[in-house]
């Protein structure tokens, strides 16, 4: 985790957004992927995001996956009044990277296909800023993502075979609080290469 830190040859982090209480800013990061989360109860998450593994059932016809149910789970304190949920289909090696908000609040459910998550912890004051996470999710991990506001986001799909990210969003979609920063940026320095290890 860096970016917090100052003293000769480190750069002060660039402040990138605010509203209120909230202000964003490009920490500056060591390349790599961060922190590989594989339980959601992880020391290492950032905070504020949450982690609820899925039930999928299985049969010889496909399989069957709940992704929300009103007033329960990781969105149950979304007000229905203002919930959106939306659909993302992705072909293989497909990368969208980095988006952030100021205000929505994001519950993803990696449907089909398997996911790399990428999270980076924007959020000036925040005891995890700069912090990175990587998340391995999809149908072979059915887990759900909840993702607050100033946590950068972005997935690769990885694999073989085309993803689907089903996502909830407690506020409508409003293009003025959908902040994005490239997927190869110079500051966070995610390494979207496969891991050779």
């Amino acid at each position: 985790m860096t970016g917090a830190l100052t003293g000769p040859g480190v750069r002060e982090p660039q402040p990138i957004a605010s509203s209120g209480a909230l202000e964003l800013a490009l920490p500056e990061c060591p390349k790599g992927i961060g922190s590989v989360i594989a339980s959601p109860t992880a020391a290492d998450l950032i905070e504020g995001v949450r982690i609820a593994p899925l039930a999928l059932w299985p049969d010889d016809r496909g399989y069957f996956l709940e992704v929300q149910r009103i007033g329960r789970g990781l969105a149950a304190d979304f007000p229905p009044e203002t919930t959106q949920t939306s659909t993302a289909f992705n072909y293989p090696g497909t990368i969208k990277a980095f988006h952030y908000h100021l205000h929505q609040t994001d519950c993803w459910t990696p449907a089909m296909g398997m996911l790399q998550v990428a999270l980076v912890d924007l959020r000036v004051g925040s005891r995890t800023f700069g912090a990175r996470n990587t998340i391995y999710a999809g149908v072979l991990r059915p887990w759900q993502i909840l993702i607050p506001p100033g946590v950068g986001h972005g997935y690769k799909v990885i694999g073989a075979a085309p993803a689907m990210l089903i996502y909830t969003t407690d506020k409508f979609y409003n293009p003025k609080d959908e902040g994005r920063i490239p997927y190869n940026h110079p500051s966070i320095q995610y390494d979207w290469e496969l891991q050779h290890k």
